[in-house]
């Protein structure tokens, strides 16, 4: 059984996303693993993306000039 305080510490780091009870550090970008905040990402298929560079790069306007993220490629 953990700890007491591990439990409240748990509680305190928890934030909800997507529907979902996540702990903190659990709340990632699906491509580049950056910790996100609740409300402060993007989401696609359910999963998380920081909207920056990822969201934009994997499913934003595709082409020179659409929407900024053309520079940014993924292999």
């Amino acid at each position: 059984v953990p700890p007491l305080t591990h439990l409240f510490s748990m509680a305190a780091e928890k934030v909800t996303s997507l529907g979902k009870d996540w702990h903190r550090p659990c709340l990632r970008c699906e491509k580049c693993n950056k910790t996100l905040t609740s409300g402060g990402h993007a989401e696609h298929d359910g999963k998380p993306y920081c909207n920056h560079p990822c969201y934009a790069a994997l499913f934003g306007p595709k082409g020179f000039g659409r929407g900024g993220a053309e520079s940014h490629t993924f292999k």
